[in-house]
């Protein structure tokens, strides 16, 4: 039997960031760093990190809903970065690195807002600036930027900023985790 897959699109800060995180999830594949959510066409590093070209770094990844649902996904996402910081994520600073989700279709918009709305109620006090946006077109990072974190788990960055996320990540989560973490 074939897997129904479906992509999500979502922007938590920096990419290194989001994307560790959720190389560890079941039902999750494919991830790829990029940017969307701007102005221009094929915008370049260098650009989007000086906020000029009003992209998110974000990730784009498939998800099998079977194992791992969008909800559980979100979920996810709002526990490991700070939902409540308008364009910024610790030291990164910009719109750059804003909080985002862009949905790929009306049942993912829909559960987006409630589920923004419920943790609003439940534990953020009505602090969320999380932008809930229709998916426009992704650009695909540069390769230096993919799999950074696997590939670089020594570098101060990666020790400071990432490895809480994925501490909290298996605290929270860790019935969701894949077999290798």
């Amino acid at each position: 039997m074939e897997k129904r897959m479906e992509t999500a699109t979502l922007a938590a800060g920096c990419f290194w960031c989001i994307e560790a995180v959720f190389q560890r999830l079941e039902g999750v594949e494919d991830i790829i760093s990029g940017f969307t959510g701007g102005v221009i066409k094929n915008p370049p590093y260098r650009e989007v990190v000086q906020g000029r070209t009003g992209h998110a770094e974000a990730i784009q990844f498939k998800f099998d809903p079977v194992i791992t649902s969008y909800e559980e996904i979100l979920k996810v996402f709002f526990a490991t970065h700070d939902p409540t910081t308008l364009n910024r994520q610790q030291n990164d600073v910009g719109p750059q690195y804003r909080s985002a989700i862009f949905y790929h279709n009306d049942e993912q918009k829909q559960t987006a807002e409630r589920v923004k709305e419920e943790l609003n109620q439940e534990i953020y006090d009505n602090k969320i600036v999380t932008e809930i946006s229709p998916a426009k077109a992704f650009y695909n990072a540069e390769e230096i930027h993919r799999n950074f974190y696997n590939r670089n788990p020594q570098q101060p960055y990666c020790q400071i900023i990432i490895n809480p996320k994925l501490e909290k990540l298996k605290e929270s989560f860790s019935h969701k985790l894949k077999p290798a973490f």
